[in-house]
């Protein structure tokens, strides 16, 4: 594993900037809540697992400068912080997932010194992000049986070690498989508009010594048809209870290709992305981002002034067109609703 993009030290979490990354490594820190939340608005730090322990920490941050005589006062406080990084980012479910854990610990705690909370409330941020890994590493091993030796596996986005606590989720079963012995080599689309496939997978990979070749997103189709990819893997912001997923813009169509050339189309995502609240994927929300991400490259104008744009950052991939979703606790095919349903009664 090349990287963990979170880590915490001395009271403060030093996150990675993945805006500024392949050609710069700069890391900054941060000590409060609002500084977190604007750092997973700004896409610092993204990739849904990777949001989801950044959130815990910033509500342990946010809990540990919060003055209160009392746990009423206190927790009406904790909600308002809790709010703030909710507003955050719309599609990715862990963040939330993470915000009514912290929540949950807090309430738990009721009746303990104010003291003895926040500890423990970073304490569960920490937890939160050790347990991140350790299922990552776990959906790797259960990923792995599914990879071919030789295989040449397309990737979109980045469901890395960058995008999580560490491992990676994606990538996590690709670095498992090549950790058993098998030779894999990866495809790695660039993923317009934010190119965290240029940006981020290829950087990640190429440092771990795995082999990568960088395509522009157009470009699938035509390699699919050609026998040069063998499958797909990718990640997930949310999971709906049928098997729907969503994940960056362009996966849909990948998927789609994927069908057509009767390839596997596998999803790679911890429990904590799976939404049980949510029936079907036309209930999830979709984050619509600044036009300037699909304008510009960097400080570059790429379209006219004054041109509409349309800029959503995730889209659904329907359940019928994913071949597998693994997870931390095995690989569920077929009827999705049943089989995510039997993982969690598993899971308590």
């Amino acid at each position: 594993m090349s990287i963990r993009p979170i880590e915490y030290r001395d009271g403060a979490i030093r996150m990675i900037d993945q805006r500024l990354l392949p050609t710069q490594e700069v890391w900054i820190r941060y000590r409060d809540y609002q500084s977190v939340a604007e750092a997973i608005r700004s896409m610092v730090v993204r990739g849904a697992p990777a949001i989801g322990v950044a959130a815990a920490f910033g509500v342990a941050f946010g809990a540990r400068d919060i003055a209160a005589a009392g746990f009423g006062e206190f927790y009406a406080e904790l909600e308002k912080v809790c709010a703030t990084l909710a507003a955050t980012r719309p599609t990715a479910v862990n963040l939330f997932w993470a915000l009514d854990r912290m929540r949950t610990r807090a309430r738990q705690l009721a009746g303990s010194p104010l003291d003895d909370i926040r500890t423990e409330l970073l304490n569960e941020a920490l937890a939160v992000a050790a347990e991140d890994e350790a299922s990552n590493r776990a959906m790797g091993r259960h990923g792995a049986v599914l990879i071919p030796d030789g295989a040449r596996i397309l990737t979109h986005c980045n469901a890395g070690a960058l995008a999580t606590g560490g491992y990676g989720t994606a990538l996590g079963v690709i670095r498992a498989a090549v950790e058993s012995g098998k030779s894999v080599s990866v495809l790695a689309d660039e993923t317009r508009p934010f190119l965290q496939g240029a940006r981020l997978t290829a950087w990640e990979l190429h440092k771990d010594g795995i082999p990568v070749t960088l395509i522009c997103d157009n470009m699938a189709g035509a390699l699919m048809r050609q026998g040069e990819i063998d499958g797909v893997i990718v990640g997930a912001d949310r999971i709906a209870a049928n098997g729907d997923v969503a994940n960056k813009i362009g996966t849909y169509s990948v998927a789609v290709l994927a069908r057509e050339h009767g390839l596997p189309f596998y999803v790679a995502a911890p429990l904590s992305t799976i939404d049980r609240n949510i029936a079907d994927g036309d209930q999830i929300p979709i984050e619509e981002r600044d036009a300037i991400e699909v304008t510009h490259c960097g400080a570059t104008r790429l379209a006219p002034e004054g041109i509409r744009v349309r800029n959503p950052a995730f889209d659904v991939t329907p359940a019928r067109l994913v071949t597998a979703i693994i997870t931390e606790r095995g690989v569920v095919r077929g009827d999705y609703v049943a089989g995510l349903a039997q993982l969690f009664r598993e899971h308590r």
